[in-house]
């Protein structure tokens, strides 16, 4: 590996660190809520948002960008939460529904662009090698701030103060890495470490941190997709550190 390869792969990795930073504790909650497919849903909401820039011809104004994707992403956590509160009893099959309309409705939107496979694979995978400068300075901003009102304030205790939160974290993190990265990032740590009691989110974080640095570091060697490659060595990561855990709780 030579230092160009180093180069491209430290500010993924970074990218990855941030996403985790706010998703261990999203996910740990989002599996406690039993909302498992919120965070995709979301996801394909925020990606909506970007989708209608682009056609408006919006992609050289970032921050206008970030704030339709937002907005979309709000937007989402409302019908959410709203979903969590009328139909609680059958709010996964509502939410999963929700992201079944939200990526049939950006393959709609995006039937006669002549460019669009390329769009829904960058929605999708992501484009973790190419993270930007500015992009990570504008996450980590975004993530400092989201954790502080994690830790300090109310909102995650309540309905739609949650789904806020987690929009917005959202937001970010899938025009960083997309949607199955985001999926992997909230939902495999949480749920290799679902029985642990004890140190919990220190786990949670090894698993995550080890499987973006072994899924950017095969990507390099194998020359292979890099959020792809990233999703497999998370959840073989995962299934792993799981395993371990439970033969040392059974020793």
């Amino acid at each position: 590996m030579n230092y160009i390869e180093l180069g491209i792969l430290l500010p993924a990795f970074i990218a990855g660190l941030l996403v985790l930073a706010t998703h261990i504790p999203f996910g740990m909650k989002v599996l406690e809520r039993g909302v498992i497919f919120a965070d995709l849903a979301v996801a394909q909401i925020a990606g909506l948002g970007v989708i209608i820039a682009a056609l408006l011809d919006l992609t050289e104004q970032p921050l206008l960008v970030q704030l339709i994707a937002a907005a979309s992403a709000l937007c989402g956590a409302a019908l959410l939460a709203w979903i969590e509160n009328r139909l609680a009893e059958v709010k996964e099959a509502c939410i999963g529904l929700t992201f079944v309309l939200a990526a049939s409705g950006g393959i709609l939107l995006m039937s006669r662009d002549v460019h669009s496979g390329e769009h829904l694979k960058d929605l999708l995978v992501g484009q973790i090698l190419w993270v930007s400068t500015n992009q990570l300075i504008a996450t980590a901003l975004l993530t400092a701030v989201l954790l502080v009102l994690w830790q300090w304030s109310k909102l995650k205790t309540r309905n739609l103060g949650f789904y806020a939160l987690f929009a917005l974290a959202v937001t970010a993190s899938v025009q960083l890495v997309g949607v199955y990265l985001v999926f992997a990032s909230l939902i495999v740590p949480a749920l290799a470490t679902y029985r642990i009691k004890h140190r919990r989110t220190h786990y949670a974080f090894a698993i995550g941190i080890a499987g973006y640095a072994v899924g950017l570091l095969l990507s390099a060697w194998f020359d292979l997709p890099s959020g792809a490659t990233v999703v497999w060595a998370m959840a073989a990561t995962g299934v792993l550190a799981a395993w371990l855990l439970n033969l040392r709780k059974v020793g």
